[in-house]
């Protein structure tokens, strides 16, 4: 019998699961165009943390946002139970078996 899965188990619908990245990438996006406004507006070393922020930060939100859950709401119990392994039967083939036909439909063999 199935192992049942418990409903607390289950993983975040796929809606949920879209919105969830889809609001860490807008996140990720408002910081970078905060980076930018703060490298044209301040001089010095900021400046240039500040753009390295806004070059850097689309890669990093592009794959935080692709990496799908495995987040602490989301974890799916792993079912433990194996499939059970069926063994085709031994099957022995004689050249008897067969008969070689020609092409005018004479039987041989």
């Amino acid at each position: 019998m199935p192992e049942v899965q418990s409903v607390t188990s289950l993983q975040s619908s796929p809606e949920d699961e879209r919105k969830r990245r889809m609001r860490g990438y807008l996140i990720a996006m408002t910081v970078r165009v905060i980076c930018i406004i703060l490298g044209v507006v301040v001089k010095g070393p900021i400046m240039w943390l500040a753009f390295a922020g806004a070059i850097f930060l689309p890669y990093f939100a592009v794959v935080f946002a692709n990496a799908v859950g495995d987040s602490e709401r989301s974890k799916a119990m792993a079912v433990s139970q194996k499939a059970p392994v069926l063994e085709a039967p031994a099957v022995k083939v004689q050249a008897s078996d067969f008969k070689i036909v020609s092409k005018d439909g004479d039987a041989q063999g």
